[in-house]
């Protein structure tokens, strides 16, 4: 199994509990509470991620990563995408500058 092929499964997982009993699953209790709260949670894993930076506590910083890619699936999830159209852009961008890809977008 490769490293891609988690991220699908975890995605499908996702996807699948979007509808479940929000008293029974994590994913559908932040569907249910609507899209803030799934930002909000996007919101602080991010600011938790960069606290863990400036620690410079490598498993902690590899644990609240983990938690943000977490929570961007599940902001994914809610726009109907998954991790496969967010890895197709990072195949569309691969070879490219940085700078030439930011003038793309115009």
């Amino acid at each position: 199994m490769n490293d891609a092929e988690i991220l699908r499964r975890l995605g499908e997982t996702i996807a699948a509990r979007k509808q479940a009993d929000p008293s029974g699953s994590y994913v559908a209790s932040l569907f249910a509470k609507g899209q803030d709260a799934v930002l909000k949670k996007v919101m602080e894993e991010a600011a938790e991620t960069l606290l863990a930076s400036k620690d410079g506590d490598k498993l902690h910083i590899v644990r609240e990563t983990a938690d943000l890619w977490f929570h961007c699936m599940v902001l994914l999830a809610w726009h109907g995408l998954g991790p496969d159209d967010v890895l197709a852009e990072l195949r569309r961008r691969e070879g490219v500058s940085g700078i030439d890809e930011k003038k793309s977008r115009g």
